[in-house]
């Protein structure tokens, strides 16, 4: 470290901080490894983890990471983020500002869910404390009832059964068989789904936000990059549609048809109060 004594610039060198990249004239070195290095010889989900997490994970820890990633690129014109960035490419702008238009909407309703599923499983194994996941389980999803809260990563509007979720839970399990993760967060994954169908009386199985959300929680991630993970993969989806819609064309489109009328529910047309009529 610089010493504030000798070089007059230490405190501006030590404002901006940081293990993730080290530059100079003709090197660069991500977490310690020179880029000419990682060029060709590691995966896109492989660098992903690197820079998150500081170091090169195991093949089997890539490949289900790459899965989750894989899972979540997209789920139609339909979903406000894709719908968003299709309509701003119609009104006349580039492209990074259709993928950022889009992604400033992956907030806590539209995106966040995976972030808050890998909390209540993390709320879920806090609780068993080395006890009994299901009877943890049950008591979390009975207070978030009682408070008539969303119970984040399950049950899905479109879906009857996510075909996501079927086909990357066997992988974890799978994961689970060979060592690279130990089942717990998908533990609380499933605890989860039986205490809401006790409650309800009916099926809520898992969403892909609750399933990807057991993945990033098996593989280490922290609820945070979940959401930046989740992010990360749907930018996919987001920028295959903005350039479709930029090849169809198209010019100001709205959400709907404007032969598709929107319903209006104020009051009947009415003087204005010592107006002209």
């Amino acid at each position: 470290m610089t010493d504030p004594a000798t070089d007059p610039l230490a405190d501006a060198r030590a404002w901006w901080r940081t293990a993730i990249i080290d530059m100079e004239p003709d090197h660069i070195r991500l977490r310690g490894y020179p880029i000419e290095q990682l060029i060709g010889a590691v995966t896109f989900p492989q660098m992903i983890w690197l820079m998150t997490r500081g170091e090169l994970p195991s093949r089997s820890q890539a490949d289900l990471l790459q899965a989750a990633l894989v899972a979540s690129v997209d789920h139609g014109p339909q979903a406000p983020s894709i719908a968003i960035a299709r309509m701003a490419m119609t009104c006349g702008i580039g492209l990074n500002n259709a993928m950022a238009s889009a992604v400033n909407v992956l907030g806590d309703v539209h995106g966040g869910a995976g972030q808050q599923a890998m909390e209540l499983y993390a709320a879920v194994l806090d609780i068993a404390d080395g006890g009994a996941i299901e009877t943890a389980a049950q008591a979390e999803v009975s207070v978030r009832l009682a408070r008539k809260q969303i119970v984040p990563g399950f049950g899905h509007r479109f879906h009857r059964v996510d075909p996501r979720a079927t086909r990357l839970a066997r992988l974890i399990d799978g994961a689970v068989a060979a060592g690279t993760v130990d089942g717990r967060a998908l533990a609380a994954a499933r605890a989860v789904e039986a205490a809401l169908r006790a409650r309800k009386g009916k099926p809520v199985p898992m969403n892909i936000d609750g399933i990807t959300a057991a993945v990033y929680a098996e593989l280490g991630f922290s609820p945070l990059q979940g959401r930046g993970l989740f992010i990360l993969s749907r930018a996919v989806g987001v920028m295959a549609h903005a350039c479709e819609q930029a090849g169809q064309g198209g010019r100001i489109k709205g959400p709907m048809p404007v032969s598709v009328p929107y319903a209006y529910d104020g009051p009947a047309e009415r003087p204005v109060p010592g107006g002209q009529s």
